[in-house]
């Protein structure tokens, strides 16, 4: 009966070993082992079942789940979450946070919203390919800027991106096959950011303020001396001098209707001054009396 008691008490202890493992792969061998080791401890006091209990929560891969659908493995020595071709319509939450590579290519994502990576401080690679990508927030890739390496938005739906999202990220980008509007915020992030050598050439205005260069790789548009960001400042300044010439022809409206006013005024009150009786009237009445 001791021996078999020993054995109990024992066996509440061995759950900590089933807690060694790593990795979402082993997290349901773990939690089977537990829940065994925990079955194996209903005879025993409170206080071992408490302990047993206690090794269950332990053994829940709370931190390092993998999101359904995905694939968690090890790429170079380090976490790499594989949810290519899962026809997902948006990031999954559930990703873990020490993941370094992260694959959501050939699905159905539209948006990339605020803040969807900021949680993953580790995250090195992201390809983001052969979605439906339409929108993406100035703030989508806060967090993980400084760290990201490789950033892959090629075929998608994107037509233009707010500046701010990427020239704050020191990845090498890819953005090719996407039906760009050319303008002055693709231009800036062709000159300024990070962008794959190999892709460039396939950054393509499918429109454009001009319709001679639809069609024509956005690198070649440049290369031929078009400016977008001086045509949207000509446009600027062409609007604020009609703005300033409405204002100035407004001032110069009232004026003339202040001036015409103040003259109908006067001439109003001239004719009401030559309507009175003359002053000298009543005094040559007075005379002529005498």
């Amino acid at each position: 009966m001791g021996e078999a008691s020993q054995e109990r008490r024992g066996a509440v202890l061995l759950p900590r070993s089933c807690c060694h493992a790593r990795g979402a792969a082993s997290g349901h061998a773990e939690l089977a082992a537990c829940k065994m080791t925990l079955t194996t401890t209903a005879t025993t006091p409170a206080t071992s079942v408490a302990q047993a209990f206690f090794c269950l929560l332990l053994c829940i891969p709370w931190g390092s789940s993998c999101p359904p659908s995905c694939q968690c493995t090890q790429r170079a020595g380090a976490k790499a979450v594989l949810c290519s071709s899962q026809h997902l319509e948006e990031i999954p939450k559930d990703i873990p946070r020490d993941v370094v590579f992260l694959k959501l290519d050939a699905n159905s994502i539209t948006r990339i919203p605020s803040n969807a990576f900021r949680h993953l401080s580790h995250l090195e690679e992201i390809d983001l390919s052969r979605n439906a990508i339409e929108k993406i927030d100035r703030a989508a890739f806060k967090g993980v800027a400084a760290g990201l390496r490789s950033l892959d938005l090629s075929s998608n739906r994107i037509r233009s991106i707010p500046k701010e999202a990427l020239l704050a990220l020191n990845a090498k980008l890819r953005l090719a096959n996407n039906p760009w509007h050319c303008e002055c915020a693709l231009q800036e992030v062709l000159w300024e950011a990070r962008l794959d050598l190999d892709s460039v050439q396939d950054i393509t205005c499918h429109t454009a303020p001009r319709e001679e260069y639809v069609g024509k790789p956005l690198l070649q548009v440049l290369d031929a001396g078009v400016n977008f960001c001086s045509v949207r400042q000509r446009t600027t300044d062409v609007a604020m001098f009609v703005t300033m010439f409405g204002w100035f022809a407004m001032v110069i409206v009232y004026v003339i209707c202040y001036v015409r006013h103040n003259r109908e005024d006067s001439c109003r009150h001239g004719d009401y001054l030559r309507s009175l009786p003359s002053a000298q009237a009543p005094a040559e009445t007075t005379s002529t009396a005498l």
